[in-house]
């Protein structure tokens, strides 16, 4: 069962990651767009929002779900080990799966981004949503690299357990 606490604990601490990352994000947004209001500065700051309340959102879920996934998964373990095959590990796969199309997002926006900061095409404001963009999704993309590399250990972990259990 330690394995069970040790990735769900990992997954709620870089939760908080998240959550702070989406507040240090919000905050310089709205900062640039009331106090800066040039227009790199107001490109920048839209990208800097609108992906914040993204990071704000999943971060608090999982914060607020991990506690429960402990313990669904723990009974699991303790009292219906059949449960770790039909239900955890397919769920986990899916998990993984879904990581696999946050990277590639990450990665256009990432590019969108960086296109954007080296062309003309809109200008500062331009150059400004460009970096906004690439800003966040390379942070998302190391947040989920690490996250896919924990849930992926989780995951040989879970078909091993059951292997082994047969």
């Amino acid at each position: 069962m330690e394995n069970i606490q040790l990735y769900f604990k990992a997954e709620r601490a870089e939760s908080l990651v998240f959550i702070a990352i989406g507040i240090i994000a919000f905050a310089a947004g709205i900062y640039f767009l009331i106090s800066l209001k040039k227009p790199f500065y107001s490109g920048i700051a839209w990208p800097l929002i609108i992906i914040a309340v993204i990071q704000l959102f999943v971060g608090t879920t999982v914060f607020i779900r991990s506690p429960k996934d402990i313990a669904r998964v723990e009974i699991m373990f303790s009292t219906n080990h059949s449960a770790l095959t039909t239900e955890e590990i397919p769920r986990m796969e899916t998990v993984m799966k879904k990581f696999d199309v946050y990277r590639w997002v990450e990665i256009a926006l990432a590019a969108v981004g960086v296109i954007l900061i080296l062309t003309q095409i809109f200008g500062s404001t331009g150059k400004g949503i460009g970096a906004g963009l690439f800003i966040q999704s390379f942070l998302m993309l190391v947040a989920d690299y690490f996250a896919m590399k924990r849930g992926q250990q989780y995951l040989d972990w879970l078909q091993e357990l059951v292997k082994n259990i047969r």
